[in-house]
């Protein structure tokens, strides 16, 4: 307690001296402390950001419910449109499972890195120089968690410290993980087996900014993909939902495009007849039953994202995390007669969610209509944290755009496409193609007059 004493002689307070040294001596070494601390603690606007990357397999840009689906309710994903920005116009350079894969991680197109179909280029993917890399060397303690599918070698991958994956394709239910060099039989569901991996990681203590790698199973069919990138079914195949899920969506119709169930009259590389194959029409194009499935399907992945932000809020981490959702490329819903073929270079094919969530950096509720790729997530998360992209990288960072700085963005984008084995109808179909604001231009590599 402070005393004071008041002299008759004169109207002022006089303070015990003996008190006022000892607060003295004590207010000077917490302001001595304070300046320390000051020093040493890192500023707010270098302080580098917690990255997690959501990449979903075979989801199309319209496929939740911010983007217009007629009937799914996605509201974690929907969260992340409203309170990041949405690329409502972005695509994947390679729209196949593997090259997409390695085109996000490493900011290069499919014939620059390498991984051009799905066949087993396991070693190839070992000496990949990834964004992650990169992050890691830095100081980020990274995790890559799922899907790695660019072969079937489930080891390692140079650049993550702590490492869950599916071998190959994985499985829906029970599925078969490396954990850290450990291989087991984990009992559930594949998506929520994966998220609860992730919230592991997310929530240990740490001192460094962390990168998480989130690669789901979901929405692919449940098969099997062998070396020579042939295909075959698990068990009984086909798309499954989690158990909870089944069933949620079986009254709904999904409406369509108007290309849907339309047989290509100007497409020759579609109306080419192939061994029995039926034509292209209303009996080949996918069925509503498919479409309930992979929102059934879909319903896991958001409720994990849900959890995952929501262990970031508890944390204080969650406006000082980079949280980006994506796809590896479209899905076609009876377009053009078409189902799971989902190599061609049509929008529904092509086209790819990209939502990123990072307040006071990345404009909340914005959608930019530029055309972007898939190359630009490693360029993008490499100077969110601090650093500049290589000259190797050949995707453009969003930074300019989310800035309001761009001046002179891409007015086209490639695609490309390498012919793989998998599906008769697109034998030999292998293109290289370019979008432009307004028009596509496809050229077929193997096939003659059909571009």
């Amino acid at each position: 307690m402070v005393i004071f004493e008041f002299d008759q002689r004169c109207p002022t307070f006089i303070s015990n001296r003996k008190i006022m040294q000892s607060i003295i001596r004590k207010a000077a070494f917490f302001i001595a402390v304070g300046v320390l601390l000051s020093a040493c603690a890192p500023d707010a606007a270098t302080k580098k950001p917690n990255i997690i990357v959501v990449l979903v397999d075979d989801m199309r840009w319209d496929e939740f419910g911010e983007a217009g689906h007629s009937y799914i309710e996605t509201p974690n994903i929907d969260r992340l449109a409203r309170e990041g920005s949405s690329f409502i116009n972005a695509f994947a350079t390679t729209p196949l499972c593997s090259p997409s894969r390695a085109c996000f991680l490493t900011g290069q197109y499919a014939h620059t890195n390498g991984i051009v179909d799905n066949t087993a280029r396991d070693e190839q993917s070992h000496q990949l120089r990834t964004f992650p890399r990169t992050l890691d060397s830095i100081g980020y303690e990274t995790a890559f968690i799922g899907k790695w599918h660019m072969g079937n070698d489930d080891s390692k991958r140079p650049g993550f410290d702590h490492w869950v994956a599916l071998k190959g394709q994985g499985e829906a239910v029970n599925p078969n993980l490396n954990i850290d060099g450990e291989r087991k039989v984990v009992e559930g569901y594949v998506t929520d087996i994966l998220t609860d991996y992730a919230l592991k990681f997310i929530g240990r203590k740490r001192t460094e900014p962390f990168l998480l790698y989130l690669s789901h199973k979901a929405l692919h069919p449940n098969i099997q993909q062998r070396n020579d990138g042939s295909i075959a079914d698990i068990g009984e195949g086909g798309f499954v939902p989690a158990d909870r899920h089944k069933g949620m969506y079986a009254d709904e119709v999904f409406a369509r495009r108007p290309s849907a169930f339309v047989t290509p009259s100007d497409k020759p590389a579609l109306l080419r007849r192939i061994g029995d194959l039926r034509a292209l029409g209303s009996e080949t194009g996918t069925t509503d039953k498919t479409i309930r499935e992979r929102a059934e399907m879909l319903m896991a992945v958001d409720e994990g994202l849900g959890k995952m932000l929501e262990v970031l809020k508890k944390m204080g981490a969650l406006d000082n995390t980079v949280v980006v959702f994506t796809s590896d490329h479209g899905y076609w819903y009876g377009e053009h007669g078409l189902n799971d073929e989902r190599r061609l270079a049509y929008e529904e094919g092509i086209r790819i969610p990209f939502l990123i969530r990072y307040p006071g950096t990345i404009p909340s509720g914005k959608k930019y209509a530029e055309m972007i790729q898939s190359i630009d997530l490693a360029p993008t998360l490499l100077e969110l944290a601090g650093q500049v992209p290589g000259n190797h990288i050949q995707g453009k960072s969003l930074m300019p755009l989310t800035k309001g700085t761009a001046t002179d963005w891409r007015k086209t984008v490639l695609i490309e496409y390498y012919s793989d084995i998998v599906f008769p109808r697109i034998a030999n179909m292998g293109y290289r193609a370019v979008r432009t604001e307004r028009y596509k231009y496809i050229r077929y590599s193997e096939l003659e007059n059909m571009d």
